[in-house]
């Protein structure tokens, strides 16, 4: 009765060996390809996948390495040859490689197929006009845009206090400056979602400047009336010592 506990037990020491071995190699293979994939696509990620007559080949890439490397066969379940995690039985990892050199064949041809294709691509293009000299002339415009807000700002400044905002309406449009000190913060037209005229980030396009510039005299006009509007408040007040 105790013949079967004395059989020596067979080791998969030997098996499990062999397997690790393959399938390094094929992560180092499969590496190669997830390198060149990354280089044609352009990107530090993504897949492919490549038909045999044994069945798919699905390949997965981050920034220029082999993420897993599936098979799956016409018949049977599927095979992660590669993976983040365990490596495949021994079993499914010999039904793999029976068609992995189908598969860098299919990847080689795959590559040949966009032998040429920019040959005929121009590689040599119109000339790029300069903005120099418009960009120069919206900074101009601007520049004199803000030397205005400036001094309005340190009216307001010296009358309202440190800071704040004034607004008024100029051709049915809201405008608001917005100043610190003596110095204008913002100007914008049109109310939250508008245009900012003057700001802290850089001019606007040069069409607004154009379409806004114009109405700017009304906006100073609107800002004196106002100060006029103080003034004469000013004076109907009367202190008996």
């Amino acid at each position: 009765m105790t013949d079967g506990l004395e059989t020596e037990i067979e080791g998969m020491d030997d098996i499990a060996e062999r397997r690790d071995e393959l399938a390094t190699r094929v992560r180092t293979h499969a590496g190669e390809i997830a390198r060149e994939l990354a280089v044609l696509q352009g990107g530090d990620y993504g897949q492919e996948t490549f038909n045999t007559d044994g069945g798919s080949w699905t390949l997965k890439y981050e920034a220029g390495d082999v993420q897993y490397l599936k098979f799956d066969p016409k018949s049977g379940s599927e095979t992660y040859v590669v993976s983040s995690k365990q490596p495949p039985e021994p079993a499914a990892l010999e039904r793999a490689l029976d068609d992995y050199g189908a598969f860098v064949a299919a990847y080689n041809e795959y590559v040949r197929s966009f032998d040429g294709i920019l040959e005929d691509v121009p590689d040599e293009f119109p000339a790029v006009e300069s903005t120099a000299e418009l960009v120069a002339e919206r900074d101009r415009i601007v520049d004199r845009i803000r030397d205005v807000g400036n001094a309005i700002a340190s009216q307001l400044h010296r009358y309202d206090g440190e800071y704040g905002t004034y607004a008024t309406t100029v051709s049915g449009t809201r405008w608001e400056l917005k100043w610190d000190g003596d110095v204008v913060s913002y100007l914008r037209v049109g109310g939250s979602d508008g245009i900012y005229l003057l700001s802290q980030y850089g001019p606007p396009p040069a069409p607004e400047v154009r379409r806004l510039a114009e109405d700017v005299p009304a906006f100073v006009a609107a800002f004196n009336e106002y100060v006029e509007d103080l003034e004469a408040d000013l004076e109907t007040i009367e202190f008996d010592d």
